[in-house]
């Protein structure tokens, strides 16, 4: 796991290893990533200032040419964010959408193009955040989720890259992988998380933040662009 960062902020990279290694974390492509020192860490400051953001940006852009060049799998970027640790879930999931529409905004004013395998349509089936010319799937993770697979110290977003979920798939891996999560999320939690879905069945970005959503949920990221109008 590396971690780079500005000595005045606070180093979470082991906090959140030792988070992922916790037997009763679900999620076994984390494990992995973490085995093979694949889960680059970046400590930033509060989830609801863009203070960081064009750090975030450059080391997402960096990430994504890194996995273009290198091409392996279980590989995941982390912002772990100093604080506020006070954010209840509707809370974190707003800080979540703005630094979203904050990375989209400048990713859009640097020239990078949609990744055409996914929609840019936050409510499409097939939406994924596009950053750096790659799709990225976010998992959000903070103190008050009530999801204990969510769960951590620290308000964190976790970028992982869409095309592992396609190579997965077409390798014939996917499913047994997702059935491991699931079972695992069941054992810590005493029930599969309802927001949980293939790619391709409904949005995604129903799942970024954790948070229990309805029907009736309307993301509140604006794509510069919709994908059918470029």
């Amino acid at each position: 796991m590396s971690s780079s960062d500005h000595s005045e902020k606070l180093d979470h990279a082991p906090a959140l290893a030792a988070f992922i290694r916790d037997e009763g974390f679900p999620c076994v492509g984390a494990k992995s990533a973490l085995a093979k020192d694949n889960i680059d860490i970046l400590n930033a400051r509060d989830i609801r200032s863009a203070w960081d953001d064009l750090v975030i940006l450059r080391r997402l852009h960096e990430f994504a040419a890194r996995y273009v060049r290198e091409g392996e799998l279980f590989t995941s970027f982390a912002v772990i964010f100093d604080g506020p640790l006070d954010l209840d879930e509707l809370a974190f999931e707003t800080a979540l959408w703005d630094r979203v529409q904050s990375l989209h905004d400048k990713d859009e004013w640097k020239g990078k193009s949609w990744d055409e395998s996914v929609d840019s349509n936050p409510g499409a089936s097939d939406f994924s955040l596009s950053l750096g010319g790659q799709a990225f799937f976010i998992v959000g993770l903070h103190p008050n989720a009530s999801r204990a697979a969510r769960r951590f110290s620290q308000p964190t977003l976790i970028f992982n890259l869409h095309d592992q979920f396609e190579r997965l798939r077409a390798d014939g891996r996917y499913e047994k992988l997702r059935e491991t999560i699931l079972a695992r999320d069941l054992a810590a939690n005493g029930s599969i998380n309802p927001m949980l879905a293939r790619h391709g069945s409904v949005s995604e970005a129903r799942q970024y933040s954790g948070r229990a959503v309805g029907e009736d949920w309307v993301c509140p990221f604006q794509p510069h662009r919709l994908k059918a109008m470029a």
